[in-house]
C-alpha cells in the first residue's frame, strides 16, 4: 500500500500554500507602505479598540514578551499608547492613537484578501471548514 499523496491531496495542499502566500504578500505590502513589519501592522489592527496586551499576543500568536517590543515600536511612532486597564491596574491596555487608527484604516484598504480571506464563504461553509481543519490538525 502506497502512502504517496493522491492528486486531490496535492491540490488541497497547493491551495493552502497559495492562500498563505497571497495573505502574506498582501499584508507585507500593506505594512511596508507604512514602514511597519507585518506583525506591527497586525498588532496595530488588534489595538484599534483598546485591548489588553494578552489579547494582542493572542491575536499575533506570539509571546507577550515579544509583543512588548512590537508595541514599543508602535508607541515610538505615535501609533499606539499603553495605559493601565481601568478595571485592573496590573493589566496594561494598548490602544491605537488617532494617527494609528488612520493607518489601520489604510492597512485594511490595502489588504482586502488578508482582512477577510473567507468573505466568499457562507457562515455554514466557514463552520464546516473550521471543523474539517480541526479534524486534520487532531489527526
Amino acid at each position: 500500500m502506497s502512502h504517496a499523496p493522491d492528486e486531490l491531496t496535492r491540490q488541497i495542499v497547493g491551495l493552502f500554500a497559495a492562500i498563505n502566500r497571497r495573505y502574506s504578500q498582501e499584508s507585507e505590502a500593506a505594512a511596508t507602505a507604512h514602514g511597519l513589519t507585518p506583525l506591527q501592522a497586525k498588532a496595530l489592527l488588534a489595538a484599534e479598540e483598546p485591548a489588553p496586551m494578552r489579547h494582542i499576543a493572542d491575536r499575533l500568536h506570539a509571546e507577550p514578551s515579544n509583543v512588548t517590543t512590537i508595541v514599543d515600536r508602535l508607541e515610538s511612532r505615535g501609533l499606539a499608547e499603553r495605559s493601565p486597564d481601568p478595571d485592573d491596574r496590573r493589566v496594561k491596555r494598548v490602544a491605537a492613537t488617532e494617527a494609528g487608527r488612520t493607518v489601520a484604516v489604510d492597512l485594511r484598504t490595502r489588504m482586502p484578501f488578508a482582512a477577510a480571506p473567507l468573505a466568499r464563504l457562507t457562515a455554514q461553509q466557514r463552520e464546516t471548514l473550521r471543523e474539517l481543519l480541526q479534524l486534520v490538525l487532531d489527526t
